[in-house]
């Protein structure tokens, strides 16, 4: 089991959260600026949240990316202000998503996965949405973020 108090295990996990973000906006294609060298928020080794670079707007929040022991996933700056609204609006996002999944449902625009293990994938969204909308919801866990 990782120390995930000392510095450089911590430092290596951002590193690795930093690059699965990287990844994955390629992945989507989406077009942008820098990812943050540190995370703008973090829970370390469960959820990391990244300031991605506008390219209309060099130097300025362009899109939030979320990254950690949950699936990748990303929101514009328009949407969130802030990282915690970033992990609001994803939670949020995410808790419909799992409600659909339940019926049987599509989520109308939203999609994760390929829709064969919904059984398996709406459970664990639900999971992962309650506890970041808990942490959302705790003044202590954004004292850093001053949010």
């Amino acid at each position: 089991m990782s120390d995930y108090d000392d510095p450089e295990t911590e430092a290596q996990w951002c590193a690795e959260r930093r690059q699965e973000v990287s990844d994955y906006l390629r992945g989507e294609g989406l077009a942008h600026g820098r990812v943050g060298e540190w995370p703008a928020w973090q829970v370390c080794p469960y959820v990391s949240v990244w300031a991605i670079e506008s390219l209309s707007h060099p130097g300025a929040v362009g899109w939030w990316a979320i990254s950690g022991d949950l699936p990748s996933d990303h929101v514009s700056s328009s949407d969130a202000k802030s990282p915690r609204e970033a992990v609001r609006a994803i939670a949020s996002l995410w808790q419909e998503a799992a409600e659909c999944m339940a019926r049987g449902e599509r989520h109308p625009s939203f999609s994760i996965g390929s829709g064969h293990q919904d059984e398996e994938l709406g459970p664990m969204l639900a999971s992962r949405a309650g506890l970041l909308l808990e942490w959302v919801d705790d003044d202590e866990a954004w004292v850093e973020d001053g949010a």
